[in-house]
This record gives structure tokens, C-alpha cells and sequence, in this order.
């Protein structure tokens, strides 16, 4: 009996159906940048330059304007479809790509609005058209005109974008590869740029983890999590929870993650203990962290099941340091905690 005939129908038909898809779609490869100057274009043409001495049928359907002497000579190389002018504005003539069928489009600048009269109202939504009919393209943007980053990007350089790129345009490509070129010089301006940088590093992360949840999906493969953070606060009456939480969130934010938090119940609480976690579990929904009160004799083996249940990559614990926990050899529940929690990261909060 073939292995197939045992797994769910439904993720076989997505199976056939996206191979089918696959057959007669085209490829999509992007090279995002987080600032303009990091060097996409070049990268881009780069590529372009590899494939066709591959032996790949490569041409050109749009250049940015106003690109350095150095890349146009490089462009040059190759063959190029004029783009068509339309009220005095350069846009690519789909048309005359899907006549001349290459196997592979440079398209050097991806967030273009078209003018009026125009065959799609966007750059994205030509390459979307050419994808579909068999074309691979290869393309650049920057992380600023992405339409979902510009509430980020307002936040940083005071501006943000019109003519912008869905974000489930970027996470349809088969390959985001980020121009990553570090700002060298320390200043206000360099600092700025970093914080560009890693945005784009993580939304890169954030597209790949996108794609694995998508590839489970369509086998048929069973996940509760994807593959970025999640953190666990674990409280106690006498932890500084909100230190714990507010870092937690921070990180949570930082890499487009989950917040978690949890007590473990004890005996002989205090009214005064009943009150502290009374307000740590307010300062735990005030972080919008999921929060759990968990019952089990041991305090330690409890923590690491859920945590392992649900995926945690990070545990964040409050200690008491005059206790001299550092002095101890492996008695402790801290130090069977952090013995014990392999493959998850052990944060420890002085307190």
C-alpha cells in the first residue's frame, strides 16, 4: 500500500494543487535593503549577471533612475524591454515581456505607483502579473516602502511612504535575501540606520517563519507555534514581575513573539503574598501576556513542562542573590531549572 494513502486527503490535494501551481507560476526573489545606498542594485544585477552565464535567458523591464556609472555599464550587459511612457512616467511594458517570455525579469525598483492609463495600478501588481504567467523576476525594495513597516518607519525617520508593497506580496516570494552592508560610523544618523537594519533582519525571519508555517499547513503537519520568541515570566509573590514583563514585552515586540506568564500555586501564602501575585497577574495582563495559574508539587518539573508544551524558548526567573545560590553546587531549584531546560534559554532577574 502506497505511504500516501494514509494521510489526510485534504493536505494531498494542497499537495497537487500547489505542484501545479509551482509548474506554471514564475519565481520570486527579492533584495530588500533598510536604507537606500546599501548596494540592492547591485546585488540584483549581480544575480542577474550569475544566472545568465548560467545559461539562463535573463533581460532587463526596469532600472531605477539616475543609478551610478559603475551599474549601468552593468547593465548594459544585458538585454532590456524599453519601459513604455505613460503621462511622462517610465513603467514596464508587460506586454512586451510576456511576448518576449524570459525565463528571468530584473525588475530594479519594486514600490512604483503607475499614472492613470496605466495596465495595473502598481509595479508590484506587473511583477504579480508576469509571475503568474511563467516569469521569474528578481526585484528590490526598501524596508520603507513596505506598507505594513510605516507606522515603524515613521517612528524612526519622522516620514513614511505613498507608494508602498503589501506585505503578503513580500511574504509570497520564494526568496528574501537582505543587502546587509552595517552602518560604520557612530553617530545619530548611523544609529538610526541600525535601527533600520534590524528591522529588516527580522521581517526577513518573520517571511521565513511565514513560509514554515505554510509548509506545515500544506503536508498536512500539525504546529501550535512558529519559530519565533516565546517567553515564559515565571511569578512568585516576592519577584520583581514588572521588571521581568516589561522586558519580556520588549523582547516579545523586538522579535515578533509571544509573552507568557505563569505562577505555580504554593501553600501557607501570606495575605500579603496573595496580594503581590494579585498584582503581578494585573501587570501580566496589563503587558497582554497569556497568563496561567498552574497546580503541581513540583515547582520546577511544572514550569518545564509547560514551557516545553508551549514552545518557550525563554524562561525569565527572579532571584534572590544574597540567598547564595552562586556558591551552591547544583542544589537548588535554580540551578534544576537551568540544569534541566535544554534547548531554552534561562534568563535570571537579580533581585
Amino acid at each position: 500500500m502506497n505511504a500516501d494513502s494514509h494521510r489526510d486527503p485534504e493536505a494531498l490535494l494542497r499537495q497537487v494543487e500547489a505542484a501545479e501551481r509551482a509548474e506554471r507560476r514564475g519565481q520570486l526573489k527579492i533584495f530588500l535593503g533598510y536604507a537606500s545606498g546599501v548596494g540592492k542594485s547591485f546585488k540584483l544585477f549581480d544575480e542577474g549577471r550569475r544566472r545568465h552565464e548560467r545559461g539562463e535567458d535573463v533581460v532587463v523591464a526596469a532600472t531605477q533612475s539616475n543609478i551610478p556609472a559603475e551599474l549601468d555599464a552593468m547593465v548594459r550587459t544585458f538585454e532590456s524591454i524599453p519601459t513604455k511612457d505613460v503621462a511622462g512616467v517610465p513603467v514596464i511594458d508587460v506586454q512586451a515581456v510576456l511576448a518576449r517570455h524570459p525565463q528571468v525579469c530584473l525588475v530594479d525598483g519594486l514600490a512604483y505607483d503607475n499614472p492613470a492609463g496605466s495596465r495595473h495600478a502598481r509595479r508590484y501588481q506587473d511583477v504579480e502579473e508576469l509571475i503568474e504567467a511563467g516569469v521569474s523576476v528578481l526585484t528590490s525594495i526598501n524596508l520603507e516602502y513596505i506598507a505594513e513597516e510605516q507606522e515603524f518607519v515613521r517612528s524612526v525617520l519622522g516620514t513614511a511612504r505613498t507608494d508602498t508593497v503589501p506585505q503578503d506580496f513580500i511574504d509570497g516570494a520564494e526568496e528574501v535575501v537582505v543587502v546587509d552592508a552595517p552602518p560604520s560610523a557612530e553617530s545619530a544618523e548611523a544609529q538610526l540606520l541600525s535601527q533600520l537594519r534590524q528591522r529588516a533582519l527580522l521581517l526577513t525571519a518573520g517571511v521565513v517563519d511565514r513560509q514554515l508555517e505554510a509548509y506545515l499547513r500544506l503536508h498536512g503537519i500539525q504546529s501550535a507555534w512558529g519559530t519565533q520568541e516565546r517567553i515564559l515570566v515565571c511569578m512568585t509573590p516576592r519577584a520583581n514581575a514588572a521588571k521581568m514583563l516589561a522586558s519580556g514585552r520588549r523582547n516579545a515586540d523586538r522579535f515578533h513573539g509571544e509573552l507568557f506568564a505563569i505562577y505555580v500555586m504554593q501553600t501557607n501564602l501570606t495575605d500579603d503574598d496573595r496580594l503581590a501575585l494579585d498584582r503581578n497577574v494585573t501587570l501580566a495582563r496589563a503587558q497582554q501576556a497569556h497568563v496561567e495559574t498552574l497546580e503541581g508539587k513540583d515547582p520546577v518539573g511544572t514550569i518545564l513542562e509547560y514551557a516545553r508544551a508551549h514552545g518557550i524558548t525563554q524562561i525569565y526567573v527572579g532571584h534572590n542573590l544574597r540567598r547564595g545560590w552562586r556558591n551552591r553546587l547544583g542544589g537548588t531549584p535554580l540551578d534544576r531549572l537551568i540544569r534541566d531546560a535544554e534547548g531554552i534559554d534561562v534568563r535570571v532577574f537579580p533581585q
